[in-house]
């Protein structure tokens, strides 16, 4: 992570009116002047900010965008986690960032919920999308058992710390442990930046509240190998060895998809293989991101 440059970015917001009040916070690596080549979505529980020593080494060749998606770090839209089952509400967030910024032929790419996102709205809006770089997305077969309110990943949302009297003891809290355990300092850094926000009271909560995490896991009702058979173009999938939330369907062949589509696991990688491989990444979304630029 030392090796990987980290260059400037700015911030803005932008209103989606037809997805309700509030705006998406966003993060824009690149020359003003150039046009946008790519979009990066952020994993559940997570924000934009946190994956910017990824995206930054690239914005010196193209334009990149990376929004906080609703329910996460600064975007404002409102998150009620009762009744969902799916993530369509995402995708249409998405979908509307696209549509108000007049983007056509751009790459998508995400990690974990965000690449599942983003191949959800490849699917509906192919004139807008040219391709795709998915780092561990969540494609569970249908045949699996559904989420229940006692998966371990629902119950540990729902028991996750939300206050802290400072972001200097979240970090120390994360540091090293449970899911952090094999992430840079520097990135968590920046998840700690926008992972928390500020209260009246001078301490800091989750920016993604619990109840929210917790329904991001628990609605699974779209169908991501359905959208990827659909969609028809570029696909570049890489997934964790250990842990990985990319499974196959039962008796699936890959080949079936033709060449467009390519899967790789990574080895010695878990679900955060962005924190774990930047090096792999970063080459994986220049590839990608920049082909059109």
């Amino acid at each position: 992570m030392d090796q990987i440059e980290d260059l400037p970015f700015r911030q803005f917001s932008l209103p989606l009116p037809d997805r309700g009040p509030g705006e998406v916070a966003v993060l824009d690596f690149g020359r003003l002047d150039a046009p946008v080549a790519g979009v990066f979505l952020h994993a559940n529980g997570f924000n934009a900010r946190t994956y910017r020593r990824l995206l930054g080494p690239l914005s010196r060749f193209g334009r990149i965008l990376a929004f906080d998606q609703r329910g996460h770090g600064r975007t404002t839209l409102q998150a009620q986690p009762e009744g969902r089952g799916d993530w369509l509400d995402l995708r249409d967030d998405l979908l509307a960032f696209l549509e108000a910024l007049d983007l056509e032929d751009v790459a998508l790419a995400g990690h974990s919920m965000g690449g599942t996102v983003s191949l959800l709205a490849a699917r509906d809006a192919p004139d807008r999308v040219s391709r795709l770089c998915l780092l561990d997305p969540v494609m569970v077969p249908k045949t699996s058992a559904p989420v229940g309110d006692a998966s371990p990943m629902i119950a540990g949302a729902l028991r996750r710390r939300a206050t802290f009297a400072s972001r200097a003891e979240a970090r120390a809290a994360y540091l090293g442990r449970g899911a952090f355990a094999t992430w840079p300092a520097a990135m968590l850094e920046d998840y700690v930046e926008d992972g928390l926000g500020d209260r009246p009271d001078g301490a800091v909560e989750l920016s993604c509240a619990p109840a929210w995490e917790a329904s991001n896991y628990a609605a699974q009702a779209h169908d991501p190998w359905g959208a990827l058979a659909s969609y028809a173009g570029p696909v570049k999938i890489l997934a964790a060895e250990v842990g990985s939330t990319c499974r196959e369907p039962p008796g699936s062949d890959m080949e079936t998809l033709g060449p467009r589509v390519s899967l790789e696991r990574i080895l010695g990688t878990t679900h955060f293989l962005p924190m774990e491989r930047p090096d792999l990444v970063v080459s994986a979304l220049a590839d990608t991101l920049l082909a059109q630029a």
